[in-house]
């Protein structure tokens, strides 16, 4: 598998990793608090900081992954993925970086990072689509 595939699997599987988290957090820790694990909200608007951030965090993979998986689509069904081999790791470690900044603090300094890293992503799928687009 080339660099572009596995960091596409690679998010995928970050996507899943992350989904696995908010289900024990929901199941094991949210229900310890009395709450029924039928009535969480869809958006964590319902859970304390800790769970709030894990949904966001899952959530932001959820949004960007199609714009990921469109590209690298694109570059497949032209024979061009020599334009994301390259790049896609990074978008990948930017991703995991966002997402574990994302859980784990609400800092300036961490917001701030996390702002870098998702700059970063956009930044290389804009790179992209004009390179594969010319």
């Amino acid at each position: 598998m080339g660099p572009t595939a596995t960091a596409l699997v690679g998010f995928a599987t970050w996507l899943v990793l992350l989904t696995f988290a908010l289900a024990f957090y929901r199941v094991f820790v949210g229900t310890s608090t009395g709450k029924a694990v039928n009535s969480f909200l869809p958006d964590g608007s319902d859970m304390p900081g800790f769970g709030r951030r894990l949904t966001r965090a899952r959530d932001n993979c959820f949004e960007t992954l199609p714009v990921f998986a469109a590209i690298v689509i694109g570059a497949q069904l032209s024979t061009r993925l020599h334009v994301t081999d390259g790049l896609a790791p990074w978008v990948l470690y930017s991703r995991i970086v966002q997402s574990v900044t994302h859980i784990v603090s609400t800092s300036v300094p961490a917001v701030l990072l996390r702002a870098t890293m998702l700059t970063v992503q956009l930044v290389i799928y804009v790179w992209w689509a004009i390179q594969l687009l010319r």
